[in-house]
This record gives structure tokens, C-alpha cells and sequence, in this order.
């Protein structure tokens, strides 16, 4: 628990420093987040916003891994291969975002030329990742809901990275769309990785139930993203000094998933990300309205869905604050399920 509460802490003075620093960099270079306006049917009543600093999701997931490192100096705990693959994960899709932020502040323009392919390479990646967390280490094939084995039933190698891919990639997505208002994202993300915190340390407490790899690191890792979540949330609070960009948002919706994955939890993740499952189904409902009615009618003002209770006339900070209500819900329904199916178990065992 020591290590666990250590990596929380530590991430979260780190990110708390390090995204100020971030802040007083985009300052001084005059640059920031471009806006989309009218022209491409963007959000016009946040053009005030542009110019904000931006990238800020670098001072997530570097404090985040510091937070990591740290937790581990004082012995006791694993450097396991699981979660080096997956730092290697949220990295590798952390520099695919951070590399269409760069484009997108270069060019004054909130679409970088990857835009248009970016789901297609970072599916790709993602795919290349599961594979790798499968051969290299003895992660469960199964599908799962709170455990491997339940309902435990057992995928081909080829369908569970398939699976999985599905799963990290578009958890990715839906976070991504979910950055849109001033601390969404990231409030709902300090949710879903404190409730990842307590399954993961659960299953390290209890080995037979739930036959985890490294579960107390899996812990750590997910105590250092809630922490570096929150220390970015000071300055990511409405009105936003900073936005987290692609490269927090994919970094961030990466370890959901591969938190997800590694703690055999894959249907529990849909309640725990309740809000950007929301969020991204607004957009593909929009869209599928829309070109149903020969491109005439839309089922929401504007999406993603945030957007459509702003032109309704709630104030930005209310929407966020409902919102956060609704993912704090979900996630305390999922982890409320997550500790009833244990004490069916346990029950059981008892003979009760």
C-alpha cells in the first residue's frame, strides 16, 4: 500500500510543477490550442479559448512515470515486464498525439495532416501491442468481466488481440473526444484510475481469486496516472491555463484500456468509462443521423454531447461538474460490482 500511495503522490507534485512549466513555455513562445471556428462546424463559443497553452498531457505522463520509478526505489515490488509493455504503449501513442498537436500549433490549425489516418496507425499500433503483452507475458486470454474467470470463457490468441486492440483503441478515441471541455477529461480519468487502483490492489491481496500478473504494480501504475491526473487538473480546472492535448488524451486513454486488460476487468470498462463511452457514442449517433437523413437533420445541437448542453444554455462549469457527477456514479456502480461479485465469492467459500 506504501508503494502505491508513494506513486500517487509523487506523480502528482510532479505534474503539479511540471505543468506550470509547460504553461510558462507556450506563454513566452505566444503559441497555443487552435480552435476550429465556423467554417469546419466547430464549437464558435470557444474561440475565446484559443491561444490557450497546450501538450500539457507531457506533464501527465512523464510525472506519471517518475511516480512509477519512484515507488519502486524503496523495494519490495517488481519491475514487472506487464507494465513496462504498457508504458511502452501510452508512450508510443503519446508521441502519435504529441506529434499531431505540434502540427496542429505549427499550422494555427486544430487538425494535423495525420488526422484524417490517425485511427488507422494507431489501431495498428495498438494491435502490435496486445500481441506483444500476450506472447511476453501470461496475461489471461479470456473474456472477462471482474475476473478471468467469469464468465472465463477462453478466446483464440488471434481473437483476443483483436479483442483487446478493439478495446485500448477505442477507449484512445473516446477520451479523445471527451477533451473538449476545461477538466472533463481529466476529472473522469482521476475516477476510472482510482478505481483501477483498488481492483488491482484487491486482486493483489486476494492471488487465488484473481490470478493476476503483478497486480500491487499494476496498482502503482495506476495510483501514478490518478495522481499525475490530478496535479494537472489544478491548472486544467475551468477556465483551463492548459489543455492535455492528443498526447495526453491518447496516452491517458491508452493505460484505461491496458489497465482494463491487464486486470482482466474487459466488460467492467464500459461502466468505469461511462462517460467517454457517452461522449463517443454521441458523435457516431450524430453522424448516423445525419447521413441517414441525406445529410439534413442532426440528433443533437452539436457533438460530442457536451457541446449540445452548452447551446442548450448551461454555463461550460455546470455541464463538467454534471458530467463528473454522472463518470463518479458509474465508476463507484463499478467497483461496487467488482466488490459484490468477491463477496459472492467469498460467501460461497464459506459455505454460507
Amino acid at each position: 500500500m506504501i508503494a502505491v500511495l508513494i506513486a500517487g503522490s509523487v506523480s502528482m507534485i510532479f505534474s503539479l510543477f511540471g505543468t506550470r512549466w509547460l504553461i510558462a513555455i507556450f506563454d513566452s513562445l505566444g503559441k497555443g490550442q487552435p480552435i476550429l471556428g465556423s467554417e469546419d462546424h466547430g464549437p464558435v463559443h470557444h474561440m475565446k479559448k484559443q491561444g490557450t497553452a497546450t501538450m500539457g498531457g507531457i506533464a501527465i505522463i512523464f510525472a506519471a512515470f517518475i511516480g512509477w520509478l519512484v515507488a519502486h526505489l524503496r523495494g519490495g515490488i517488481a519491475l514487472s515486464d506487464q507494465a513496462m509493455i504498457m508504458w511502452a504503449g501510452v508512450g508510443v501513442l503519446s508521441l502519435m498525439g504529441f506529434l499531431d498537436d505540434f502540427l496542429k500549433v505549427r499550422k494555427s490549425h486544430n487538425r494535423g495532416i495525420l488526422w484524417k489516418k490517425k485511427g488507422y496507425i494507431t489501431f495498428a499500433i495498438v494491435l502490435g501491442l496486445m500481441w506483444w503483452l500476450m506472447a511476453g507475458t501470461g496475461i489471461s486470454e479470456t473474456l472477462s468481466f471482474t475476473r478471468s474467470d467469469f464468465p472465463g470463457w477462453n478466446l483464440s490468441p488471434v481473437l483476443w488481440v483483436v479483442w483487446t486492440a478493439v478495446m485500448v483503441w477505442a477507449t484512445t478515441n473516446a477520451v479523445n473526444v471527451t477533451d473538449g471541455l476545461d477538466g472533463l477529461a481529466a476529472g473522469s480519468a482521476l475516477f476510472g484510475f482510482l478505481a483501477f487502483t483498488v481492483i488491482a490492489y484487491w486482486g493483489f491481496r486476494n492471488p487465488d481469486v484473481y490470478n493476476l500478473v503483478n497486480p500491487l504494480d499494476l496498482a502503482v501504475f495506476s495510483a501514478a496516472m490518478a495522481g499525475a491526473c490530478g496535479g494537472f487538473l489544478w491548472w486544467n480546472a475551468a477556465p483551463a491555463r492548459i489543455f492535455m492535448g492528443d498526447v495526453g488524451a491518447l496516452g491517458i486513454g491508452a493505460a484505461l484500456g491496458l489497465l482494463a486488460v491487464a486486470t482482466n476487468t474487459h466488460m467492467l470498462l464500459p461502466l468505469i468509462c461511462a462517460l467517454n463511452v457517452m461522449e463517443a457514442g454521441s458523435v457516431a449517433l450524430q453522424m448516423g443521423v445525419f447521413k441517414a437523413s441525406g445529410r439534413k437533420k442532426r440528433l443533437f445541437k452539436m457533438s460530442p454531447i457536451h457541446h449540445h448542453f452548452e447551446l442548450l444554455g448551461w454555463p461550460e462549469t455546470t455541464v463538467i461538474i454534471r458530467f463528473w457527477i454522472l463518470s463518479g456514479i458509474c465508476v463507484a456502480v463499478a467497483v461496487g460490482l467488482f466488490i459484490a461479485d468477491f463477496t459472492n465469492i467469498a460467501d460461497n467459500f464459506a459455505g454460507r
